[in-house]
């Protein structure tokens, strides 16, 4: 398997309405994804809609994983209705080494049980989708997300210790164009209190910033977060 450029190879488990969705924009997008679905009927109906490599079958079987190129993977993704299920399939993945584990909690209280073990999950109604998992896959960085009417996005995302945004003001980084003109920071979280942001609002390491973007949230603005 060859990959070009920022193309990722994907595991999807299960292809319901949130696996569904992942396997759809991922597909859109030219990743290189293969879906595990046990159901016959939704693993029919999948290989037929999208550009996938689909396997009938159980991902918790070692064989399965195997067979679906987990040790190349790098990303795997469970979204099946059950959460022991995928959080069994996240502890495989993570005897295999795949660089990045996310997987969709139904049960809030279950929600601790993967963070014991340091793998991403999603949970709650507005953010158990499809959409959301991918970007989080694409956008390690991201902590929630949303998407308005007319294309524009809100995210939050933790601002890293080496991003080229610490120490500066909200108005120095426009300034310096190190943040877009269409680029709102909505909020900052800091140490749990909110501060609504001014101009002279300083950038700190560890901040959780909510951030809108008319054009939707790109690369180039999460980048913006990340270490110089």
């Amino acid at each position: 398997m060859t990959k070009q450029n920022n193309m990722m190879y994907l595991i999807v488990v299960g292809a319901g309405r949130i696996g569904n969705r992942v396997i759809e924009l991922a597909t859109h997008d030219g990743h290189e994804v293969v879906v595990i679905e046990k159901n016959t009927d939704l693993a029919e109906v999948t290989s037929s809609k999208y550009d996938c490599l689909v396997i009938n079958d159980d991902a918790s079987k070692n064989d399965v994983l195997e067979d679906a190129g987990i040790e190349e993977a790098d990303a795997l993704i469970t979204t099946t209705n059950d959460d022991s299920t995928n959080l069994l399939v996240m502890m495989l993945g993570r005897r295999y080494n795949v660089p990045r584990l996310l997987s969709s909690v139904r049960e809030p209280d279950h929600i601790s049980l993967f963070d014991e073990l340091d793998i991403d999950s999603v949970e709650s109604p507005h953010r158990l989708n499809g959409e959301f998992l991918y970007k989080t896959i694409q956008r390690p960085g991201i902590k929630d997300f949303m998407r308005l009417d007319g294309g524009a996005e809100i995210v939050e995302v933790v601002l890293e210790k080496e991003s080229s945004l610490i120490g500066l003001t909200i108005i120095e980084a426009l300034e310096s164009e190190k943040v877009a003109e269409d680029v709102i920071i909505v909020a900052i979280y800091r140490e749990g209190e909110l501060i609504i942001p001014r101009g002279n609002t300083k950038f700190e390491a560890g901040d959780t910033i909510t951030v809108l973007s008319k054009e939707g949230i790109g690369e180039d603005v999460i980048q913006t977060f990340k270490p110089r």
